[in-house]
């Protein structure tokens, strides 16, 4: 967990304003190969950067109203320009999971917060279960206080009727990974409405986190985006 001193609760504050959270952060070590900060210097501390629940969509949305709707990736836009600008507040460099090359930042997410695969992939988290994601990241050239990170209970463990593997009209989710074609596919077909309108039925029948779910409209967003449509 991150410790509320200093810097640390102005940037909060300030992902907060839009909707967003720090999702817990960890200092390089000797053993890593940190991207490069700021001025081109290796990093020395790492800040995660995502949304919990829908708590970011009216923000976006805001912002959205006053966009080209030819943007393409819009949430990944204006990700970018909440992070970037509070980056450069605190004298940080923002970077994002779409920059090529990619960064690790599943491996970042896991190290930063304790957290593991579910079935889908996705991390489990303790309290928000499947839904939330990570938006960015923060790189400090300089380490942080960072209080040591407690492991969290990973709730896939305790599941034992595991109804995320048994929702899917066409077993897109297995013990042999993601069958990502037939998913599309699926999506994109005459009886992938459901889908289309309501997201993922793997990720919907998860019995945690309900509390904070994507709404329909958030849901059927992701899913247009991932469909193509």
């Amino acid at each position: 967990m991150i410790a509320p001193a200093g810097g640390v609760d102005g940037i909060a504050a300030a992902l907060f304003a839009n909707g967003l959270v720090l999702r817990g952060g960890f200092n390089f070590t000797l053993g890593d190969a940190p991207p490069p900060g700021q001025s081109g210097a290796p990093a020395k501390s790492m800040l995660l950067v995502g949304q919990v629940g829908a708590a970011s969509w009216p923000h976006f949305l805001r912002w959205r109203e006053k966009q080209s709707r030819t943007i393409a990736n819009p949430l990944d836009t204006w990700s970018r320009e909440v992070i970037g600008a509070v980056a450069e507040t605190f004298s940080a460099r923002a970077v994002s999971p779409s920059d090529k090359p990619y960064l690790p930042f599943q491996q970042w997410a896991m190290r930063a917060e304790g957290l593991k695969p579910s079935p889908l992939g996705i991390l489990m988290h303790p309290h928000y279960g499947l839904w939330h994601a990570y938006r960015g990241a923060l790189l400090f050239e300089q380490e942080l206080p960072l209080q040591a990170l407690e492991t969290p209970l990973h709730l896939c463990d305790a599941c034992v009727e595991k109804p995320c593997l048994k929702s899917c009209p066409v077993d897109a989710y297995s013990a042999q990974g993601f069958a990502y074609q037939s998913c599309l596919a699926h999506v994109r077909g005459a009886n992938g409405g459901p889908c289309r309108s309501g997201g993922c039925l793997d990720r919907n029948a998860c019995p945690y986190g309900t509390a904070y779910r994507y709404p329909p409209e958030v849901q059927a967003f992701h899913m247009a985006a991932f469909a193509g449509l």
